[in-house]
């Protein structure tokens, strides 16, 4: 048995390898993967070359040492179809989801694995990393009753956490994405309106949403991977209140206005990011309190309508291609193995 592995070469270049499938260790199993997602963010970054040379940290083990060649990804679904020696018996057959990179079949230890939720389809699991991300933006962002909150980017991770403000009481939510198919997926979420930012009135149709004499938003979501968007964060944000960072911009740098209305605005720029529990959560909150949040969120939400391209894992270069130049036309792509 051979098992098909995507490998990333150089900037914009990918090989399909395949190699015989080793059985796993004793203390193994081994994962036949029915679908894996395509990350619009960090793993375009790769694809792209744009991942800075310093990007290593110890929290984040799925983005540590990236470097030409090397595999990646990290939204697995599959089933497993062996097991090691002293793997429980009970293993087999069960659906699970790895943060492992785009491969046919992996062999791994268990600790490792996420149990699918019974009764949950493939094409809802691989939303798993998205939602988890979703709920950690939410917390770092700590909405409360009454507030006007804005999220700039509509990719995958903007929509489920709009989907999850939208579940709080605020006053309003709005949400901004250049692309029309995104801004729309938006609008069926029951937002309070989806602007385009490339709008010349942008800004001002924003704030036309927070009320008579208010001057910003409470909280901002930052998502769009443009390290431009910041300038508008800030700019939208009311004083005191709060920029949530949710991008990882690669090698992009960020040229920020703090020359202005920031200096005393008294806004908090907070880094979020997924591979850590905030400090003040870390006493009560773990990875796996926040992982079934997440997949309850999955249920509640339903994420899989917003998978707009399925490619077979043997046209792989097309789907990264699709991503690449003609990004307004997905939202969600996902790669099939047969």
């Amino acid at each position: 048995m051979e098992r098909t592995t995507i490998h990333f070469v150089g900037p914009r270049r990918i090989e399909l390898r395949g190699e015989p499938v080793v059985a796993p260790g004793a203390d193994q199993v081994l994962v036949q993967t029915q679908l894996s997602a395509v990350s619009a963010g960090t793993e375009m970054l790769l694809f792209r070359g744009e991942i800075p040379e310093a990007a290593d940290s110890e929290a984040d083990t799925i983005s540590r040492g990236l470097s030409y060649p090397t595999t990646y990804g990290y939204c697995a679904v599959g089933q497993v179809v062996q097991a090691g020696s002293s793997i429980e018996r009970g293993w087999l057959g069960r659906e699970v989801f790895a943060f492992q990179p785009h491969s046919s079949h992996f062999a791994v230890t268990p600790s490792a694995l996420v149990q699918v939720p019974d009764g949950m389809t493939a094409e809802a699991a691989v939303f798993l990393p998205s939602a988890e991300t979703a709920v950690n933006l939410v917390q770092d962002a700590a909405p409360i009753l009454g507030e006007r909150v804005l999220v700039l980017g509509q990719g995958v991770v903007g929509l489920l956490s709009a989907a999850l403000l939208h579940e709080f009481p605020l006053e309003c939510l709005v949400t901004a994405d250049r692309y029309a198919g995104r801004r729309q997926a938006s609008e069926r979420l029951g937002v309070t309106a989806a602007l385009d930012p490339a709008d010349p009135d942008f800004k001002e149709k924003a704030l036309s949403h927070t009320g008579s004499g208010f001057t910003g938003y409470d909280a901002v979501v930052e998502l769009t991977g443009n390290p431009s968007a910041l300038d508008d964060a800030i700019a939208l944000t009311t004083f005191s209140g709060r920029v949530v960072v949710g991008s990882w911009f690669g090698s992009k740098k960020a040229s920020l206005d703090l020359g202005g209305r920031y200096h005393r605005s008294r806004i908090r720029i907070v880094a979020s990011q997924v591979s850590t529990i905030a400090p003040e959560l870390g006493g009560r909150w773990d990875k796996r309190r926040r992982f079934a949040v997440a997949w309850e969120a999955i249920k509640r939400i339903g994420p899989r309508r917003w998978i707009t391209h399925r490619f077979p894992i043997e046209r792989a270069a097309d789907a990264y291609r699709l991503l690449d130049e003609s990004p307004e036309a997905s939202i969600q792509i996902v790669l099939e193995y047969r």
